[in-house]
């Protein structure tokens, strides 16, 4: 399971042109699924999402995980994440989990982050969406469980 994430200043994430979710300062987390993956990468990915440390502490250095700075968190799945890029011209997607069971995985990802955590939007699996936001730093990382 993999995690592009971006520290934020604002997300927002628009459906058909209408706003359907938005966080203010935290992270933007694209959420791609593989064909290994089970729940047991969800539990995993989310407590590293949660925790890992990209947030400025009084010295300015990043010791600071999402829960210390309560800030936002965004989970949008990304099909693409999980693409083969290293022969050709064209990405592949024989690594990608089906759909119908990334989107259960996905769904188990997002009703388990709010659970554990108040401040979580998300999107809406394989739809069309739009997402304007602010990279703070820029900070951009990817994350593997």
């Amino acid at each position: 399971m993999l995690a592009l994430i971006q520290r934020v200043n604002y997300a927002r994430l628009s459906i058909g042109g209408e706003l359907h979710s938005e966080i203010d300062a935290g992270l933007l987390a694209l959420i791609g699924v593989e064909r290994e993956d089970t729940s047991g990468h969800v539990d995993k990915l989310l407590d590293k999402l949660l925790a890992y440390r990209v947030f400025a502490d009084a010295e300015g250095k990043m010791n600071l995980g999402l829960q210390d700075v309560n800030g936002g968190l965004m989970l949008v799945s990304q099909f693409t994440l999980a693409a083969t890029t290293d022969k050709g011209l064209r990405p592949g997607f024989s690594s990608a989990k089906p759909p119908a069971e990334a989107e259960t995985l996905f769904s188990e990802m997002v009703e388990k982050a709010r659970l554990k955590y108040n401040n979580v939007a998300s999107g809406v699996f394989a739809a069309d969406m739009q997402i304007a936001l602010e990279n703070d730093g820029p900070v951009t990382f990817m994350l593997k469980a």
